[in-house]
């Protein structure tokens, strides 16, 4: 819980903003958590040797990209994330 949650303002901007910064702290922190998930099966599936590696880079690129659009992570972090999953699948 982030202090300004505890907080009451008493100005009505203020208090929208806070609604705000919950419903997309929330959205966020929801996207990250899919985001590392997929990277992280992703990884296992290549480290593994799993017949369904390739699907599930395939699927963790996919959610690095709409985390980049939606502006969870940055441009160069999610090619980052792509770059190094890539590498570790050809070698």
């Amino acid at each position: 819980m982030l202090p300004s949650e505890t907080l009451v303002a008493n100005i009505k901007s203020a208090q929208k903003q806070n609604r705000k910064m919950i419903k997309n702290r929330a959205r966020n922190r929801s996207a990250m958590g899919a985001l590392r998930t997929a990277v992280k099966n992703a990884r296992a599936a290549i480290d593994g040797k799993a017949e369904n590696a390739p699907a599930l880079v395939k699927k963790a690129v996919s959610v690095i990209d709409s985390a980049v659009t939606k502006g969870i992570v940055k441009r160069g972090t999610g090619s980052r994330y792509v770059s190094r999953l890539s590498t570790r699948k050809a070698a």
